[in-house]
């Protein structure tokens, strides 16, 4: 089925959508805010949804490129407005449409297949709808709390939620596919597609999610949405348990990546493995469910020669599951980015796009006057050659248009005199 043919149905579905869920409150939304917080242990980042009739609060874990919300239903599941997508419905076919594999049926139930992504556990699951209640946003501060009714999501069985951080009852996912926060919300509450995620690196301080458009407003008064820099999004056909579909498309979000330099030199590798080929193998892709950015083996051994040979380090031992360690001792500890080490950039596009790496995203502290390049080795056959990972996002603000296709990214926070933590949420507009 070609591109065009899904993109068809892809609008039906939103109009189908939007109808169910517009938003019953006198003024909708024109954006909604969530908090995101580390989770040490697991090094899994968390927010906190409500959901059901009465409302039950649901800490789950964020997954960006994830197809869904799918919840645990370990304790049972209780609401009033809980209601099954039944088979053979609107819901169950075009949400079956973009799932792989199709959806099934069980006792007149819509049932879709789906992954712990951390520990790869499969499960079926009902296609359910119910509330959700979030807090609106000026993107200031946090306003009053709005319902969306209606909101698809999976109800999975209870050993599915193994491998959490502690206390997370299930995963939300805002790809780009039609079931996707990302889409449902906004269509919800009729404003722009659009959300940004900004990780705090910090467990005991709180980054934020906005759904919808800036501005973005984090202490003291700076409103990043002026500051982005932009690129643009790519769609790529997915590679699914094992088996490539050139007609499916990864619900995950890619990013043209045309070189990596380290103080501003190229490092050598075949560019190639930059470009996704038509079996879907190959470029860069942004995730919250890797800690740490991971490479294909080549691009992985160049980078770490040339940041060697930049930043003239003592090599010490590995220290799982980092390759690079080396010696810190005789460098200046209360320097952010300390001269000694080299930045690294990420060319985009085109040449003057670049995504820059400095040292508070690159590298790991381990005590002991040690640290390590937090890159990993990913091996000679990753299905993706970069797969840039939560600890290369902290600080960092990146928003995702899904109506222009395009990623707008900030870099480095610190170096504007804030971060992902600095979102006033203890005062409401």
């Amino acid at each position: 089925m070609s591109f065009s043919c899904k993109a068809h149905v892809f609008s039906m579905f939103l109009f189908f959508l939007t109808s169910f869920t517009l938003s019953q409150t006198p003024t909708p939304p024109k954006a909604l805010v969530l908090p995101l917080s580390k989770h040490a242990p697991s090094l899994q980042y968390l927010t906190l949804i409500h959901q059901r009739t009465p409302l039950v609060p649901l800490p789950v874990v964020l997954d960006i490129g994830g197809p869904f919300l799918w919840v645990s239903r370990d304790l049972g599941y209780v609401s009033t407005s809980y209601s099954p997508a039944h088979c053979h419905s609107a819901r169950c076919m075009v949400a079956g449409f973009f799932s792989r594999p199709r959806a099934g049926c069980k006792n007149g139930t819509c049932i879709l297949l789906t992954e712990n992504v951390f520990t790869s556990k499969l499960s079926a699951g009902d296609l359910s709808e119910d509330v959700l209640s979030l807090q609106s946003t000026n993107g200031l501060n946090p306003g009053p709390l709005v319902l969306a009714h209606r909101i698809l999501f999976l109800s999975t069985p209870g050993f599915l939620s193994q491998g959490l951080a502690d206390g997370a009852k299930g995963i939300v996912g805002l790809g780009h596919g039609p079931l996707g926060l990302a889409t449902q919300l906004p269509n919800s509450f009729n404003f722009t597609r659009k959300f940004a995620i900004c990780l705090s690196p910090i467990t005991n301080s709180e980054g934020v999610i906005f759904f919808g458009d800036g501005p973005y407003v984090l202490l003291p008064n700076i409103d990043i949405s002026k500051i982005l820099i932009y690129t643009p999004l790519i769609i790529k056909p997915s590679i699914s348990m094992g088996r490539e579909k050139p007609h499916d498309f990864s619900y995950e979000y890619f990013i043209r990546v045309k070189s990596i330099q380290v103080n501003g030199k190229d490092i050598p590798f075949n560019s190639s493995l930059l470009s996704i080929d038509h079996r879907g193998r190959g470029g860069t892709k942004i995730s919250t469910i890797n800690p740490y950015t991971v490479l294909e083996s080549s691009i992985y051994k160049s980078l770490t020669d040339s940041f060697i040979r930049e930043g003239n380090v003592a090599m010490l031992s590995p220290i799982e599951p980092f390759h690079t360690c080396f010696s810190t001792k005789y460098t200046d500890n209360n320097t952010m980015n300390r001269p000694s080490l080299p930045f690294i950039d990420l060319t985009l596009h085109n040449e003057q796009v670049f995504w820059r790496i400095f040292e508070t995203n690159s590298i790991v502290q381990m005590g002991n006057d040690t640290a390590c390049l937090a890159f990993v080795d990913g091996g000679l056959n990753l299905k993706t050659s970069i797969v840039l990972g939560g600890y290369q996002l902290e600080d960092n603000f990146l928003q995702f248009d899904l109506v222009t296709s395009r990623l707008g990214f900030s870099s480095s926070l610190l170096l504007r005199e804030t971060s992902c933590a600095n979102f006033n949420f203890t005062s409401i507009a």
